[in-house]
């Protein structure tokens, strides 16, 4: 995917090139060695030349972006935005019953709802730690803690089902 991001009044050329679960950045025609997974809607956990950052990125208008990194706080407008706005609109909140996975492995460090609880779409659901990093994993929906399938302490693989909401 190609696009140009204006971030904070500079215009950027951005393309990601996906190889399975790996991607290619290429910023102004300079490749990056990064690697970015969504732990839950909107929140973005980035691996940067060995630091590691969390990114909170929230849609303010059709293609206007709010993007915090590391308490700093950024404006973002995705020019060629055709695909990502496409990409947004089947990222709505999910229906049906859910399964709840983890993106990455770890271990289950908090677990925050129990069996029966209502829960709203974006809340937390459990806390998985992953090098050294932890990353609350959210629900995709409101609705109702179905079953909880961890228990903190355990460790868990990458796409395994921590929990369903129903």
């Amino acid at each position: 995917m190609k696009c140009e991001i204006e971030l904070d009044g500079k215009l950027r050329s951005v393309e990601v090139m996906h190889s399975g679960e790996r991607a290619r950045w290429t910023i102004d025609g300079s490749e990056l060695d990064a690697d970015a997974v969504e732990v839950s809607p909107g929140i973005y956990s980035i691996l940067i030349g060995g630091k590691s950052l969390e990114a909170r990125v929230e849609a303010k208008g059709d293609s206007q972006l709010r993007v915090t990194v590391a308490s700093r706080e950024y404006e973002a407008t995705i020019r060629n935005s055709r695909k990502w706005k496409r990409d947004r609109a089947a990222g709505a909140e999910a229906e049906g019953r859910q399964q709840v996975t983890t993106p990455m492995p770890g271990k289950i460090v908090l677990v925050l709802m129990k069996t029966g609880d209502a829960v709203d779409a974006g809340q937390g659901i459990v806390v998985v730690e992953a090098m050294k990093m932890q990353n609350e994993i959210r629900s995709p929906k409101s609705g109702t803690v179905e079953r909880l399938l961890v228990v903190a302490g355990q460790t868990v693989n990458a796409g395994e089902v921590v929990a369903i909401v129903g």
